[in-house]
């Protein structure tokens, strides 16, 4: 059957459909375990001040340093990665966030809570990249951008299964261990597990790869080491951070990105916190209303890419997404946490295809030489909004009693992105951009 698939085919298609069926089920559940050990903390809020004394202040600030120890690393890691493999790479990174993620179960103040988020972000770093980079070692260019959005779906799924597994887990009891122990403990210790079964499952070259045939091992290594020498005959320029920063553009890149991040992760980390106020929620009942807004915000991010394409003006769709999650923001100031939470709902629906909507205009605006570069930059600066937005509301929330005054400066800023969003341009300098790694930053 192999064989006759191949011969249909040819050995380049087959193999990359095996490479496909090979790897990426285990990176997808690779994602949705890396997602879910970083926002967990969001499930323990209450739980973590009842029984350690941890303050909304400290929560915040700690949710946000998993960002700071990731953007400090995220170089570092990648070099590493390069002189490593991306197969060694990945299982050491997976084993050492995992084991980071499980000590989460044994913090005892707010120092110890600090230093184990921070290097949560520190063992994270340069795990999207190393995927990345897996993928142009074994699929040509034209299959990277498909395997990449498969990917990135992890995020989505993530971000719905989170809730009830979290909120499951946190009604487990014994050996003297609270709830938000043995959660930790266990999706932690999920993350060990799996990076033994990457270790396993992964190849290091196409060479190594035993289940595909030798004319498609052959073939493949071929294809990707041409267009790897197509690329070093052309030569990618190379810019300082300094000299790109110097474009208006670029600038307003980074803001607009900064913004719908900022909105994200405030969400992220304390929507739980919003859903609670209900009253009356279990742990495993706080999960579910959680899985809600983004299940709403899966199908609106379909829904728009439809429309955007339809109709083509990318800066005016970002701007009525970013209108959406404002208005969404303003409602939930309502003071009924029923009402509160229907809006988070709505704004979710603006701040997730935000997210999607914004990546086409610089994509277009960049040249193709450039744009690996400058993307990363703008993700860079964009992920600074994960550590801002969890440790203002937590500085507001201990402070004043309320996330009122943060939801309201939240909503602000997404209305400033969408009027800016209209002074971006996205003329098509080339339009031979690296749509893979474009379509990496997506979510």
């Amino acid at each position: 059957m192999t064989s006759a698939l191949a011969t249909a085919t040819g050995p380049l298609d087959s193999a990359v459909s095996k490479v496909k069926r090979h790897i990426l089920p285990l990176f997808l559940v690779m994602f949705i375990a890396n997602y879910i050990d970083r926002v967990n903390i969001g499930f323990v809020n209450a739980h973590m001040q009842t029984d350690l004394g941890i303050g909304a202040a400290a929560y915040g600030l700690g949710s946000g340093l998993f960002f700071v120890g990731y953007a400090l690393f995220e170089v570092p890691s990648n070099v590493l990665m390069q002189k490593y493999g991306a197969r060694a790479w990945l299982t050491r990174i997976m084993g050492t966030w995992g084991i980071v993620a499980a000590a989460m179960a044994f913090v005892w103040n707010d120092t110890s809570f600090y230093v184990l988020r921070f290097l949560l972000g520190v063992a994270e770093a340069g795990f999207f990249p190393g995927v990345v980079f897996y993928f142009t070692q074994w699929l040509p260019q034209k299959e990277r951008g498909k395997a990449v959005a498969v990917f990135l779906s992890g995020s989505a799924l993530a971000s719905v299964l989170s809730g009830p597994v979290t909120g499951a887990l946190l009604s487990i009891r014994g050996f003297g261990l609270h709830g938000w122990q043995w959660m930790f403990l266990i999706e932690g210790g999920f993350s060990v597990v799996l990076c033994g079964v990457s270790w396993m499952l992964l190849k290091s070259r196409i060479s190594d790869a035993t289940w595909l045939t030798a004319d498609e091992r052959k073939t493949l290594a071929t294809s990707i080491a041409a267009e790897q020498a197509e690329r070093d005959a052309q030569g990618a320029a190379r810019l300082p951070v300094a000299k790109l920063l110097k474009d208006p553009q670029i600038l307003l890149f980074c803001f607009l990105y900064f913004a719908i991040q900022l909105t994200i992760y405030a969400a992220t980390f304390w929507l739980p916190t919003i859903i609670r106020k209900m009253g009356g929620l279990s742990d495993f009942e706080v999960g579910l209303f959680n899985a809600i807004p983004w299940l709403i915000a899966m199908f609106a991010m379909y829904c728009f890419a439809v429309l955007s394409a339809k109709w083509r003006f990318q800066q005016a769709w970002l701007a009525a997404a970013l209108v959406i999650a404002a208005c969404g923001l303003f409602a939930s100031t309502s003071g009924n946490p029923v009402l509160s939470f229907v809006a988070i709902c709505f704004s979710a629906i603006g701040f997730k295809a935000a997210a999607s909507l914004f990546w086409p205009i610089p994509q277009g605006y960049l040249d193709a030489r450039v744009a690996a570069g400058v993307i990363a930059l703008i993700n860079s600066v964009g992920n600074l909004g994960g550590f801002f937005a969890p440790a203002a509301f937590g500085y507001l929330q201990q402070h004043t009693g309320s996330i009122t005054g943060g939801l309201y400066g939240l909503g602000v800023a997404s209305l400033i992105a969408a009027a800016a969003g209209f002074l971006a341009r996205n003329r098509l300098v080339n339009r031979d951009a690296p749509a893979d790694i474009v379509h990496s930053k997506a979510h």
